[in-house]
Parts: C-alpha cells; structure tokens; sequence
C-alpha cells in the first residue's frame, strides 16, 4: 500500500517524535510520498523559522526522500468535496482538503494526525503513525 504523509507527520518527524523513523523503516520509504501541497508547506515553514538556513536544509533533505504526488488530478474530487463540505457546514481548511484529496484521488492512505477533520472527507482512509495503536485504516465517514 502506498502512503501520503501530511506535512504534521513530517514536521513530527524532523522534531524526532513518535519514532517515525521506525515506522517508515517499517513500510518502505519507497511506499511514502507527499503532495506538492505539504512542500510548500515545509518550505513555508522553514522560511518562517528563527534560523531559515538551517530549517531549509533540513525541509529540503526531508522532501527529497520523498515522491511528490501532484495535485492536478485531484482537482475534481475536491472540488466537489469542498462545495459537499460547505454545504453542510463543515469546511475544512484548504491545504488540508487538498492533500486529503490527493490521497483519495491516488487512491493512498493518508497519514495524520489530524483525523478528526480528514474523516469527513469521503473515501479518504486514514492513519495515524503518532498513535501507539495498531493503526488500521480509518475509512472517510463522510456521507
């Protein structure tokens, strides 16, 4: 199975919490990957650092262990979500929706620690690596 790790997962990991190191021995860094959007993410975090040179290299050595999934083909499917979401009033924030979108679209499980939001996202399946659980899939509840 492949993996679409958030950008929270990733700033887990260069923090060295939940030992993430571990689990992405476990499944293959071959198996992971990260969405255009958690790029700019990490690289907006890095320069909004109190040291940008330092935070860039390590935002830059983490993002090129990766593949990164364009979100074009997403597009669609999040559109319709956000409009789905809206209407109910349950938005999600824009990053978020994208790269939720972007595990259901490439037909990935998305790794976060944000389940809580991500599973009103429909089809999405979800794992959180920063739970000392066996971490089965969560599967979208939305309707």
């Amino acid at each position: 199975m492949n993996y679409l790790i958030d950008t929270n997962i990733c700033i887990y990991y260069l923090k060295g919490k939940f030992d993430l190191h571990l689990k992405f021995e476990e499944v293959g860094l071959e198996n992971c990957f990260i969405s255009e959007i958690t790029v700019a993410e990490l690289k907006f975090g890095a320069e909004n650092s109190q040291n940008p040179v330092k935070a860039r290299k390590l935002a830059d050595d983490l993002i090129s262990k990766f593949s990164i999934v364009p979100i074009y083909n997403c597009l669609s499917f999040y559109a319709k979500e956000k409009s789905r979401l809206r209407k109910l009033g349950t938005p999600l924030d824009e990053f978020d929706l994208l790269i939720g979108a972007t595990a259901v679209s490439a037909n990935m499980i998305m790794v976060s620690n944000n389940v809580k939001h991500l599973s009103r996202i429909k089809q999405i399946k979800l794992e959180d690596w920063t739970k000392p659980t066996l971490n089965l899939p969560v599967f979208g509840l939305g309707a």
